[in-house]
């Protein structure tokens, strides 16, 4: 009894918070919440680099630093107070990283694992390096690089007197596809490859052109073990920018700058990861099609183009981060099902087995010489953590870092429960809810419905601090996969083709609302509906089709998909996003956008954007609040300063106001605060 007591007291030192009282969740709480990012096992197994970050209060940003431990998470510490993109060497004496020069700008670096810890910056250039790819010698770095294009559709204007301080030249835009959310104008900029000796020096340019090698949001490329070539993703020939759906498996020549195309049959390839033998290549691929959702299946092809063959397919979602097994008999990778996300593995003959299973969701991030694999873990309840596992059959799992325990354990937690219900045409849809703290069925709750964006994406079980912030409000969140979403299926996804926004993502959000009130715990008349970006458009949408939500707040919607196309930067993709384009029959873009609905429109309607956005520009929200404010329905437009598509993503304190509005106006028709 005294040796358990002891432990007891131990524990309790250990953790000073655990005797504080448990409060609702506080919306400030959201401020001291940390993430962690990245983790990276070193080639032995023994070390974890990985990013944590935090809100900086005085300067309203995230701040992010490195951080080191044991594979076991014992001796947990900051190693560098700022960079990313952190890779091991293969010898594992050494990190790449990037970060700040003294001057602001990207560059790579180097840092020594040794007891001196020695750095030394690696590129000095104009090039701003995105991802840190090691040669299997050692020797060299590969990165991307956006390199720019000059315009020859120039003016030189007279008369400028000595020391005049006269406006900029303007923008000039002649690419189709000239702009990106959170980047801003592109136009006439090209991702390309270059190498840089890790000892630093001139990097070397291997790929040049008007056209991007790979042209996903993260670079992927991969070196062949003999060093000799390096694999990527693009399109390697002259892109007007209308082929945004073509690209295709390469190699590079590393010393002559030769490229070699390596598909030529499955035209959005994508992830090439080339195995440990050096004979193969794996990626995902889906063939041409004008539909806007794709689904990918895992390919594999000889190093040499050859022998091209589908490995597995049809599966609950597109797979990805695929990772050869250590003798290149089979592949890892991670696969999105039923809003959860685990590792699975497949042969050469696509016989596929699970790795980790479970109501969860791990991301894949790194795996050791000797088979540890180390990657990031969240569910419902809990924010991601770095975890370990053994990558060949997911035993000896363990949570190695907690960085937000001190923080919840004075929370009164919420529950999310999880469900399935009926929609039209025999459909099964899933949904969860966040309930409220010490929750009692025999109560009536106000609901809150939020509806996902994409629209092909889905909800995942993981941590989400909106929904259960409003649950510590005494809300119910309900949170829904309609139609449209991924993790169920090809047919599941696509069934929104042509008829987004409509009658059958419509008809599953309202199912799940009507499932919560048939459960006897939610009020009807206080149910209310908000989504940003395609949960947005959905929200738009919905008030055009019922008046049963007591307030909405559309967050960056789209609401005239035609005004939508030379607005965006996804151009190309709308220009294709229904049967036919607008100019030979527009009758598809008129009848669903939410715009052209809005006589129907009696929910007061809240409008939030960021005023920076580029995916759904302001003018969207702008048209639909005009619109309503002439018809006399309440309604108000946000412009969220200095934020891109999403509202809160770059400024914490706007986090912190997105929920706040929301909240507001909420309460401003809930008939529980009348009066207030």
């Amino acid at each position: 009894m005294l040796q358990r007591l002891a432990a007891l007291f131990v524990a309790f030192s250990l953790a000073p918070w655990a005797l504080v009282q448990a409060e609702p969740l506080k919306l400030e709480t959201y401020l001291d919440i940390e993430t962690v990012g990245d983790p990276q096992i070193s080639p032995d197994g023994s070390q974890i680099i990985y990013v944590r970050s935090h809100i900086d209060k005085m300067k309203d940003r995230r701040s992010s630093s490195i951080w080191i431990m044991n594979s076991d998470g014992s001796k947990n510490r900051q190693l560098m107070a700022k960079g990313g993109n952190v890779r091991w060497s293969p010898d594992g004496n050494r990190i790449a990283f990037i970060s700040a020069d003294s001057a602001g700008k990207p560059q790579l670096f180097i840092r020594w694992m040794d007891s001196e810890g020695a750095i030394s910056q690696v590129t000095h250039g104009t090039e701003k390096p995105s991802g840190v790819f090691w040669s299997p010698d050692g020797k060299s770095i590969a990165f991307m690089s956006s390199v720019p294009r000059k315009t020859d559709f120039t003016v030189k204007l007279p008369g400028k007197p000595a020391g005049a301080k006269w406006k900029e030249a303007p923008l000039v835009v002649e690419d189709l596809l000239w702009q990106r959310d959170r980047v801003g104008p592109v136009n006439g900029s090209w991702n390309h490859i270059f190498v840089v000796t890790a000892d630093g020096g001139t990097p070397r340019q291997l790929t040049t052109g008007n056209w991007n090698a790979n042209r996903g949001r993260r670079a992927n490329l991969s070196w062949s073990p003999d060093g000799s070539k390096i694999v990527f993703d693009g399109l390697a020939e002259e892109d007007p920018g209308d082929r945004f759906n073509e690209t295709y498996i390469y190699s590079v020549d590393v010393a002559s700058k030769g490229i070699k195309k390596l598909t030529d049959n499955s035209i959005g390839s994508s992830g090439p990861t080339v195995s440990p033998d050096g004979k193969m290549v794996a990626f995902v691929a889906y063939h041409e099609t004008i539909m806007s959702y794709k689904h990918s299946n895992m390919y594999v092809v000889g190093m040499d183009g050859a022998g091209q063959r589908r490995l597995i397919g049809d599966l609950a979602a597109s797979p990805g981060s695929l990772r050869w097994a250590s003798n290149s008999r089979g592949i890892y990778f991670e696969l999105d099902k039923e809003g959860d996300r685990n590792i699975h593995y497949t042969d050469m003959n696509g016989k596929m087995r699970d790795v980790t299973e479970g109501d969860q969701n791990i991301r894949l991030t790194s795996v050791s010489d000797r088979g540890v694999a180390v990657g990031l873990h969240s569910d419902a309840n809990r924010t991601p953590d770095v975890v370990r596992f053994d990558i060949s059959d997911g035993d000896d799992f363990a949570r190695i870092t907690d960085v937000n325990a001190d923080i919840f354990a004075e929370v009164d937690k919420s529950e999310t429960i999880e469900f399935w219900y009926d929609s039209t045409e025999g459909t099964k849809v899933q949904g969860w809810a966040v309930l409220p703290p010490n929750f009692d069925k025999s109560k009536k709750y106000p609901l809150i419905l939020s509806i996902h964006g994409g629209p092909h994406a889905m909800y995942r079980e993981t941590f989400n601090f909106m929904f259960h912030h409003f649950a510590a409000q005494d809300y119910i969140v309900l949170f829904t996969n309609p139609r449209g979403s991924t993790g169920y299926g090809e047919d599941f996804a696509a069934a929104i083709e042509d008829i987004y926004p409509g009658p059958r993502d419509y008809a599953d959000l309202m199912g799940g609302v009507d499932y919560m009130i048939d459960q006897g715990y939610v009020d009807p008349d206080r149910t209310f509906v908000t989504g940003c970006s395609g949960g947005g458009i959905l929200t738009a949408w919905t008030v055009t089709q019922t008046n049963r939500f007591k307030a909405a707040v559309s967050r960056c919607v789209a609401s005239d998909w035609i005004g939508m196309v030379g607005t965006t930067d996804s151009t190309a993709w709308m220009l294709n996003f229904f049967a036919k384009p607008f100019w030979e029959d527009p009758t598809q873009w008129y009848e669903h956008s939410a715009l052209m609905h809005s006589e129907n429109v009696k929910t007061p309607t809240l409008f939030m954007t960021g005023n920076l956005d580029r995916r759904t520009p302001d003018q969207q929200a702008k048209q639909m609040y005009a619109v309503l404010k002439y018809l006399g329905v309440p309604t108000k437009f946000i412009s969220m300063k200095g934020e891109y598509h999403g509202n809160g993503r770059v400024y914490p304190s706007n986090y912190l106001r997105l929920q706040l509005y929301l909240k507001k106006w909420f309460d401003m028709y809930d008939p529980a605060h009348a009066g207030d």
